[in-house]
């Protein structure tokens, strides 16, 4: 026979474990406060969530009310676009800091490399508009390529999808951050606390809904969007009348590395231009986010998303040349390490010398430093990058969302949230964002280089299952009409497909060794963890389907009892008159005793009760009550395992929050232990201090103590616990 001390009811022991004592103090105190009247209630640190979560983010929405989230044109331009857009702020940057390396004239090739990342922007807006027609349900890649070329290939453009989302979030809040420093050098330094702070904020703001957070970043896209159009033209009118001054990089002169001494010339210059082409697609990353949130728009969904990728690719394709242009007839220079890279009349310059980016410096030279233009458009560009991120809180959650429902990412992410958004998603997508920027210092240059891969892998695959996809429509009887219109479809397809594939080819080769590499490990662990997810759910959904319906219907021949009990009070008694109300075919009552005095005390009690349940004692010289009744309940369905049994656990809840600290969590322990034995069913029976109490006289029926001996059997009960 097996013992231990404590029943899963009255656990009053004040001396248990020191480690676990120390862990309910923690987690009481974390729960508590509790706001009562007569019991326990709902917390107050609960209700001060509550109020907070609902001051923040809102009242929840009926899901009636899902068709008024939708987004009409104006408010999804922002919400799509905004990552595409931002890009202008930075690709140009890196187009001009890469080709810096191979010195001053290089930079005048920097309008060739934005012609060729315009050519590639043009087609992918093509063909993904192609894309919304044919598969408007919100997969975009995903289902395109699980559509027509499998689940194993829809994987990996999942995987590239999710990872690039996040990047997407780190890199602009970063370069967002790094705008705000060089507005306001007060906070040089901090720019990690300040990338964190912001994906906080716009992750409150997507989880108070996709609309409400739709109208609250149109205006400053609106503004960026005037502001650098007002930069363009008068940039443009100062060109064409003379009168456009040289940047004030303009200066300096460029040390060319000692790598790329020829310039851009041989393979090392091809190689320098391919590099800088790489970095300039970063313009096209977001546009796929249209088509995975066709849903989001209002009716005519596909059409909207359609005028939407059109707009969205003559805006960006228009700035990106555009700034590329005056960057180039003002000179601006752009280098990562100014002091090595820089010479100013022969010497190199000094350490304290700071370069703002291409657009700073434009503003500086067209409109002056200090100008409020000069200071609308630095700011502007600052928000623009930020917002750029929300472009990934609404592809990120809804492309889980399409994989939860596909058994690939946990059901959690397919739920929406209390405003209508897929709140898990968005979480997630914070959590991860904020691991980036923080492992990288929220450095754009670094982060830059994880950056593209995974959007060229979806492109590229996307491409590819289009023109799958056309194939598949041409084998069906058609219309001379028709059939041309396939035709021309599957052409834009297949340009694109050679395109993006030659452009994912180039980053792969350029960017490998600058930490594409980090990308592709994190895409293969996201593909694994979510294939174990759907092996996870597809074993799940065997175990648990139904074979033999006249079988599952069956009743068990059997059903027997046990009463966990450690004395007999009223808890014990009330689980041991529920235990017999359900009348099983037979009933035990178990008590797990730690030696011969706690032995005599238990078997006394149960003979005074006059129950006529049998008892059985477990002996625990080493005090195990987990332990020794999971090996007793074990052995019973070993003997008759085509029995049925159910365990009732006495349990009492206190008066004050503070007094749980006073009792161990026996009963926890023992539903945690049991739950995993097959064919076993655990009832907890509750009872709460002082219920009998309420009603002056009243006394349960099944108690075995009279009124004048209650006082007398509670303090043996206490002293036997403490003993324990």
């Amino acid at each position: 026979m097996h013992s231990h001390n404590a029943t899963p009811h009255l656990d009053a022991c004040v001396l248990g474990r020191s480690s676990l004592l120390c862990v309910q103090v923690a987690a009481f105190i974390l729960v508590g406060f509790t706001s009562q009247r007569k019991g326990l209630r709902w917390t107050l640190v609960r209700e001060t969530y509550d109020r907070v979560k609902r001051v923040l983010i809102g009242r929840p929405i009926r899901s009636e009310a899902l068709g008024h989230q939708l987004l009409p044109k104006k408010l999804a331009l922002p919400v799509f676009a905004s990552d595409a857009l931002s890009s202008v702020a930075y690709a140009p940057d890196e187009v001009i800091l890469t080709l810096a390396l191979a010195g001053g004239l290089a930079g005048y090739h920097s309008l060739w490399v934005g012609v060729a990342v315009v050519a590639v922007l043009a087609v992918v807006v093509l063909s993904y508009r192609q894309t919304v027609h044919a598969y408007p349900s919100g997969g975009g890649d995903y289902e395109v390529v699980t559509t027509n070329l499998g689940h194993n290939w829809g994987l990996v453009v999942a995987s590239a999808l999710l990872v690039d989302y996040v990047l997407t979030v780190a890199v602009s809040i970063s370069a967002g951050s790094r705008y705000i420093t060089a507005a306001i050098p007060y906070f040089a330094g901090h720019e990690v606390g300040i990338a964190v702070g912001l994906v906080v904020i716009l992750t409150v703001l997507n989880l108070r809904g996709m609309r409400e957070a739709g109208a609250a970043f149109a205006i400053p896209t609106y503004i960026y969007m005037a502001a650098i159009a007002l930069l363009i033209v008068v940039g443009f009118y100062q060109l064409f009348t003379g009168n456009l001054s040289a940047a004030e990089s303009s200066q300096y002169e460029l040390v060319a590395d000692p790598s790329h001494m020829d310039g851009i010339v041989g393979l090392g210059g091809a190689f320098l231009m391919m590099r800088a082409f790489s970095s300039g697609c970063a313009a096209l990353t977001g546009v796929e986010a249209i088509s995975n949130g066709v849903p989001s728009f209002a009716p005519p969904k596909s059409k909207n998303a359609a005028t939407t990728l059109a707009l969205l690719g003559g805006i960006a394709a228009v700035m990106m040349m555009s700034i590329l242009i005056l960057s180039r007839a003002t000179g601006v220079v752009l280098v990562e390490d100014p002091e090595s890279q820089l010479l100013l009349n022969g010497s190199p310059v000094g350490a304290d010398v700071v370069l703002a980016p291409a657009i700073g410096q434009l503003a500086a030279t067209v409109f002056g430093e200090g100008s409020i233009f000069f200071l609308l458009i630095t700011v502007v560009t600052g928000a623009i990058l930020v917002l750029a991120a929300n472009t990934a809180f609404n592809g990120f959650p809804t492309l889980a969302s399409v994989l939860s429902r596909d058994s690939f990412l946990p059901r959690q992410l397919h739920k929406r949230g209390d405003r209508l958004a897929f709140s898990n998603g968005i979480i997630v997508l914070a959590c991860g964002a904020v691991a980036l920027i923080v492992a990288f210092d929220a450095e754009v240059t670094r982060l830059i280089q994880l950056y593209v891969v995974g959007v060229f892998i979806s492109f590229t695959l996307s491409q590819l299952g289009m023109i799958r996809h056309w194939n598949r429509q041409l084998r069906t009887r058609q219309t001379g009409a028709e059939r041309g219109t396939v035709l021309r479809s599957r052409a834009v397809n297949i340009i694109g497909f050679m395109m993006t594939g030659s452009v994912l080819m180039v980053v792969l080769i350029t960017k490998f060794g600058q930490g594409a590499w980090i990308t592709l490990i994190l895409m293969v662990c996201v593909f694994i963890v979510q294939r174990l997810i759907r092996r996870h759910y597809d074993q799940v959904r065997a175990d648990l389907r139904v074979e033999d319906w006249n079988m599952q219907r069956a009743l068990p021949t059997r059903v027997h009892a046990i009463v966990l009990v450690s004395n007999f009070a009223r808890p014990t008694m009330r689980a041991v008159s529920t235990a017999r109300a359900s009348a099983p075919s037979s009933l035990e009552l178990v008590s797990v005793v730690a030696d011969e005095t706690e032995e005599t005390l238990v078997r006394r009690e149960w003979e005074e009760s006059g129950l006529p349940t049998p008892l059985t004692l477990l002996h625990s010289p080493y005090r195990d009550i987990t332990h020794v009744v999971e090996t007793h309940v074990r052995a019973l369905r070993r003997r008759r395992p085509h029995e049925l049994v159910i365990v009732y656990l006495p349990a009492f809840l206190v008066r004050r929050w503070w007094e749980n600290i006073l009792h161990n969590q026996t009963a926890v322990r023992l539903r945690r232990a049991l739950l995993h034995i097959p064919g076993v069913v655990i009832t907890t029976v509750p009872w709460k201090l002082g219920e009998d109490d309420q009603v002056e006289g009243r006394q349960l029926v099944n108690d075995p103590f009279p009124s004048n001996e209650r006082s007398q059997a509670t303090t043996q009960v206490v002293e036997k616990e403490e003993q324990r």
